[in-house]
């Protein structure tokens, strides 16, 4: 059976399966038992450590949690705490399993985005519960991942669990930003550590909602690579009073508007077309028919042009490349003898940066304009395939939402964002987004004002992150 067969079967089976009220209760995983007392304490300690690019430190929290895995019970020897400078430190503990399988990684960054106080109607930096929700820098983006990492090793190592494989947790620095990312630089100086069969990051796949209802348990096993270019015109400039042909603002403007008008080509890999697939089932409708229509061979051309005209689904079948920045001119009595755009690319895996630069510049057709790669976090003219459904992991995935939310599908997505997944996959480590933590996207505060999280939604993904390893980490 293909994989594309194989999860419709699953989908329609969970589909089939219903849905009680204690399983939809958002208020079941609220009671404050010691494991959530704990999870709570962990929490609120890694929000109020300022891990920020600017004036933060992804080591002092490296260190808390060390503290936090010695106290459960683990020797100095499995954990490790390094970084290219003393302010970029990353933790990596071990679990040791039997060695019947290679182990499992888990990745969570430490770093967020910068948050300041006059922005915000609360504190950023000061852990408060209200009103059902949990607030501050990272309750989202991903603190709360990272408890969930840290509940999960503390409570199998107390329980004295014995996986069949050892089980890694890596929490690193700037993923959000800065030139140290942890993921990257563990890879390059102490593979040894963090090597691993596949590895899991809760920095992706959310849980989605609609409202109270929740509509999908998600796995990312794809994401876009991130790539910006700088778009530059020079010339000689001069008196505003007599204007030249060869005006570098107009030059430049004139190839963003080619660019404006630039399609990439449609594709698809096999997550986006197991998610569409999955996806037409579930919503049905015009819209369902249109997913269905796409995935024929050719894909039908209407429904590509009605899908396409929607951000998210031209998002995850068509590379993206748009003007975000712009900068022109010295003075405004001068003509401009400078200007350049920043242009942001999302590339679909398969895909280098320097072959979206080539398209650009033919695109542009204009020798005057140049086209330079702006480095980012060293994933330049890198590939970023997608990472194989695995029948295994899906298979326990599937039968854990079963557990916890019974009626509640399994859907495989490519996001259209970026996370150190990018990093593994290029590395060679197959890399899925599983987030445990439940949000309606219409709420998604991350990166912005208020940032909070459900409290309910909080410990549910202690207890499933928990549940989730356990079982990947059982005997066959």
């Amino acid at each position: 059976m293909t994989p594309r067969n194989l999860f419709a079967l699953a989908i329609l089976v969970c589909l089939a399966i219903p849905v009680s009220r204690g399983a939809q209760s958002n208020d079941a995983t609220n009671r404050l038992t010691p494991t959530n007392q704990l999870a709570r304490d962990i929490f609120k300690q890694l929000i109020e450590i300022n891990t920020t690019d600017s004036v933060g430190n992804t080591t002092t929290a490296a260190e808390a949690m060390a503290k936090r895995l010695r106290d459960a019970g683990y020797p100095e020897s499995d954990l490790y705490i390094g970084g290219p400078n003393p302010r970029k430190g990353n933790l990596v503990a071990r679990l040791h399993g039997t060695g019947a399988r290679k182990p499992i990684l888990m990745i969570g960054h430490l770093d967020v985005v910068e948050a300041r106080r006059e922005d915000w109607s609360v504190d950023p930096f000061v852990f408060l519960e209200k009103d059902g929700y949990f607030y501050g820098r990272g309750s989202i983006d991903m603190k709360s991942g990272d408890t969930f990492l840290m509940m999960t090793m503390i409570r199998l190592k107390q329980e004295g669990f014995k996986p069949d494989r050892d089980i890694i947790m890596a929490l690193t620095a700037d993923e959000e930003g800065g030139q140290s990312n942890g993921v990257d630089w563990l890879l390059k100086n102490h593979r040894d550590l963090v090597d691993a069969e596949y590895a899991l990051n809760p920095d992706a796949g959310t849980f989605q909602m609609v409202g109270d209802k929740k509509s999908m348990t998600a796995i990312q096993a794809s994401e876009k690579l991130y790539q910006d270019f700088e778009l530059k015109v020079t010339n000689s400039g001069g008196h505003s009073s007599l204007p030249v042909a060869d005006d570098a603002i107009y030059e430049l403007a004139n190839g963003l508007v080619r660019l404006e008008h630039y399609k990439f080509p449609f594709e698809l890999n096999e997550v986006t077309r197991s998610y569409l697939h999955l996806m037409s089932i579930i919503v049905g409708g015009e819209l369902g028919a249109d997913m269905e229509a796409v995935l024929q061979n050719p894909p039908d051309a209407a429904a590509l042009e009605r899908l396409s005209q929607k951000p998210f689904y031209n998002g995850i079948t068509h590379t993206t490349c748009v003007a975000t920045r712009l900068d022109a001119g010295h003075a405004n009595n001068a003509l401009p003898q400078m200007a350049r755009a920043n242009v942001n690319c999302r590339i679909l895996p398969g895909h280098t940066a320097d072959e979206i630069r080539a398209t650009i510049m033919k695109v542009l057709d204009d020798p005057k304009i140049s086209v330079t790669p702006v480095l980012t976090g060293g994933l330049v003219a890198r590939t970023n395939l997608p990472s194989p459904l695995r029948s295994d992991l899906m298979t326990t995935l599937a039968k854990v939402t079963a557990e916890m939310w019974p009626g509640v599908p399994v859907v495989p997505v490519m996001e259209t964002g970026a996370s150190d997944g990018a990093y593994s996959r290029a590395a060679g480590i197959p890399t899925y987004g599983i987030s445990g933590m439940w949000m309606d996207p219409n709420d998604d505060r991350s990166h912005g004002r208020d940032e909070r999280l459900q409290v309910w939604s909080f410990y549910a993904g202690v207890d499933f992150y928990y549940r989730f390893v356990k079982a990947l980490g059982s005997s066959r």
